[in-house]
C-alpha cells in the first residue's frame, strides 16, 4: 500500500497564521508526496463550548480554506468528519480496548482541563481515541502533527497494537511526521497563537487590522525607550519575521534593534507589510472560492464519497473481527 496521510483541522472560526504556518502549509507540501485524507474535525470541536448555529458554516469555511491553500486535489480528499459516521463507530470499538491509564497520561487533557475547568467532559478525556479512529479508519500510515500532538500519535500506535494483537493484524501502525514549523507564539508573547486568547492574526484580516494588532503586540520588554537597545532573539515579533521577511531584511532589523537605530514600531510596521504581502495570494484565492461555493461543495461531495467508501470497507473488516454483523 502507498503511504497515506490523515490530518484534520478543527472548525473553530477564522484560520490564523499560526494554523497556516504550523499545519496547513505543511499539509499542502505533503499532499504532493502522499495520498491524503484531510478532514474538518467537527466532532472534536464540540468537546469545548461552541456556537451551535455557526458550526456548519465554520466547517464549510475551514474546508474552503484548505482548498484555497493549494492542497493537491489530484491526490487528496477533503471532507467533514461528521459526514462519515464510521468515525464515531470505530472510536467506540477502540474505547473498549484503551486502558484508562493511557488516557490519564495525556498531557493535552491535563492542559485543557486546567484551562476549561468548568467543562471537563468525557469527550475531552477520550479525544485521542476518536483521533485514533480518524487515522485508522483510512489505514493512514503517516500523520503530520506538531510536537504538542506527538503523544497522541504514540497512543494511536499503542491502540493499533492492542487491536491487532487481540483481533488479528488489520491496521498499520501510524508514523508520526513532526511538522517543521515552530510552535507559533501569539501576539501576547506568551501563549500559543489562539483565537480564544485573542492573540492571533487571522489570514482574512485586512491590512489595517493586521497593522493594528501588531501595534499592540508584546515585544522585548527591556526596550522601554526608543533609544534602548534590544535583543531580537528574545522578541516574539522578531521571531515572526522568520516566516515573512527575507534573511537580508531580518539581519538589518536585528542590527538596528541591537544598536537602537530601529524601534519596535518600525519593526512591527515592516512585519505588517510583509505579512500582508505574504497573505494576499491566499486571501484572493479564498475570496474567489467564496464567490463560487459550488466548487467547494463538489470537492466535499467527492471527498465524502471516497472517504465513506473506505470507511465502510474498514468497518466491515472490524465488525467481522470483533464478532458483530
Amino acid at each position: 500500500m502507498s503511504r497515506r496521510i490523515l490530518s484534520g483541522l478543527q472548525p473553530t472560526g477564522d484560520i490564523h497564521i499560526g494554523n497556516y504556518l504550523g499545519a496547513i502549509q505543511q499539509w499542502v507540501e505533503l499532499s504532493r508526496q502522499y495520498d491524503g485524507f484531510y478532514c474538518v474535525v467537527d466532532y472534536h470541536a464540540i468537546t469545548a463550548q461552541h456556537e451551535v448555529e455557526l458550526l456548519q458554516q465554520r466547517s464549510f469555511d475551514a474546508a474552503l480554506q484548505f482548498i484555497a491553500a493549494g492542497v493537491d486535489l489530484e491526490r487528496s480528499e477533503i471532507f467533514i468528519q461528521s459526514t462519515v459516521p464510521e468515525h464515531t463507530e470505530l472510536a467506540w470499538v477502540f474505547s473498549t480496548i484503551t486502558p484508562m491509564g493511557l488516557l490519564e497520561r495525556m498531557t493535552q487533557f491535563k492542559d485543557k482541563s486546567r484551562k476549561n475547568n468548568k467543562n471537563i467532559n468525557a469527550g475531552l478525556f477520550t479525544y485521542p481515541v476518536l483521533q485514533t479512529a480518524d487515522i485508522l479508519l483510512y489505514k493512514a500510515t503517516d500523520v503530520p502533527v506538531g510536537e504538542d500532538q506527538a503523544q497522541h500519535i504514540e497512543l494511536a500506535r499503542e491502540i493499533t497494537q492492542k487491536f491487532n494483537n487481540r483481533y488479528g493484524e488489520l491496521f498499520p501502525e501510524p508514523r508520526t511526521l513532526i511538522t517543521q514549523a515552530r510552535r507559533i507564539i501569539g501576539l501576547d508573547g506568551k501563549n500559543k497563537m489562539s483565537k480564544s486568547l485573542n492573540n492571533h492574526i487571522a489570514i482574512m484580516d485586512t491590512d489595517e487590522e493586521i497593522a493594528a494588532k501588531l501595534r499592540s503586540a508584546v515585544t522585548d520588554t527591556r526596550r522601554v525607550r526608543l533609544t534602548d537597545p534590544g535583543e531580537p532573539t528574545d522578541c516574539n515579533i522578531f521571531a515572526l519575521h522568520d516566516f515573512f521577511t527575507s534573511p537580508e531584511q531580518r539581519e538589518e532589523i536585528a542590527t538596528g534593534c541591537r544598536n537602537a537605530t530601529i524601534g519596535c514600531g518600525e519593526c512591527k510596521k515592516i512585519l505588517a507589510d510583509n505579512i500582508s504581502s505574504f497573505l494576499t495570494p491566499l486571501r484572493d484565492s479564498i475570496s474567489d472560492l467564496q464567490q463560487h461555493p459550488d466548487t467547494v461543495r463538489d470537492v466535499l461531495q467527492r471527498g465524502t464519497a471516497r472517504a465513506g467508501e473506505l470507511a465502510r470497507e474498514t468497518m466491515a473488516e472490524v465488525r467481522s473481527r470483533i464478532g458483530i454483523r
